[in-house]
């Protein structure tokens, strides 16, 4: 009888020890979504006007005193899911 308990008590310890491995393996598989952030802020308007005709938007926009290429975020998002 001992042993099962063990048994039952070490297989509840590696499920709950795997949490964080399975956490980081999401997070490497499936980027968060401000990672496109770090690929899509820029300095200047120019900067973001250049790579907006890479991505093939039209438009930029400004986000907290930075640039950034496309109408808004979510085209910006929309454009670089398609790269």
């Amino acid at each position: 009888m001992r042993a099962n308990v063990f048994n039952a008590s070490i297989k509840r310890m590696i499920g709950w020890g795997s949490i964080p491995y399975a956490v980081i393996a999401a997070f490497a598989v499936y980027p968060v979504a401000s990672h496109g952030h770090g690929k899509g802020i820029y300095q200047s308007k120019a900067e973001a006007e250049q790579r907006a005709v890479e991505l093939g938007c039209k438009s930029v926009h400004q986000n907290n005193g930075k640039w950034m290429p496309c109408v808004d975020e979510r085209e910006l998002h929309r454009q670089l899911r398609k790269q």
